[in-house]
């Protein structure tokens, strides 16, 4: 009976833990944000006492970033790698890029793909994007269109701008997916909802190639992916073929 009493306790404990730790994550952004360094470096340097993954990961960005403290690339990959353990996207985006440029730790193009895929795999748009770019230009990873494609996909559901307009120049060329201008239209006219100028000149070019109904059905397809998107509720289509 001890026994349970004291993993409930400790249960109990490790709740209630978890909104103090999100609300001094909270403060410590602010008073980063607004350059109050010292105040930042206190609140992450307890989260990270604390084993708080994001606390650990924003005090890894304030050593790499000199921000209050002497700039110190290995002391922010050290860091990075702590809150990587402990399941921290931001960290495994920052470690990969880290280690693409070899600061702080020895370059290794392997751990960045491996390290920029788990974060990927954790819903990280920018990450996906990444990827993406790997598969799209064989960088790491086997050549492969169509998980560049997968890849796009997921982080457009993420509304990540550069990924609509990557997905929409593929449609466009065919690569990984039979080609499909009026697609092409509609994820042009998603990166231009999200103010990307150059995809406003690739939809022009769409335009030219489609008929007027063709062109009222992209219209209406991207009105109904933007709300879902929006809403966070559109689900990327992921190709097995």
């Amino acid at each position: 009976m001890l026994g349970r009493i004291s993993k409930a306790c400790i249960a109990i404990a490790l709740l209630s833990q978890a909104p103090l730790a999100t609300a001094g994550l909270e403060e410590g952004i602010d008073a980063l944000n607004a350059g109050r360094f010292e105040e930042a470096l206190q609140e992450f340097n307890y989260l990270a006492e604390m084993n708080y993954a994001p606390g650990i990961y924003q005090l890894g960005a304030m050593y790499e970033g000199g921000y209050g403290v002497v700039k110190n690339p290995r002391k922010a990959a050290e860091l990075y790698q702590q809150a990587v353990k402990l399941g921290e996207a931001d960290a495994m985006f920052a470690l990969a890029v880290m280690y693409d440029e070899g600061r702080g730790v020895k370059k290794d193009r392997s751990k960045y793909v491996e390290l920029m895929t788990r974060a990927a795999n954790k819903n990280m748009p920018a990450a996906q994007f990444n990827v993406a770019l790997m598969y799209a230009n064989g960088d790491g990873v086997p050549q492969s269109y169509r998980h560049a494609l997968n890849w796009y996909e997921k982080a457009a559901a993420n509304n990540y701008t550069l990924a609509m307009f990557n997905l929409a120049l593929m449609y466009f060329q065919g690569l990984g997916v039979e080609k499909n201008i009026e697609r092409s239209y509609v994820w042009n006219t998603l990166a231009e909802f999200n103010g990307y100028a150059e995809a406003t000149k690739s939809r022009v070019l769409d335009e030219k190639q489609l008929s007027p109904s063709q062109i009222e059905q992209a219209k209406a397809l991207a009105n109904s992916i933007y709300e879902r998107i929006q809403a966070g509720k559109y689900v990327a289509e992921t190709r097995t073929k």
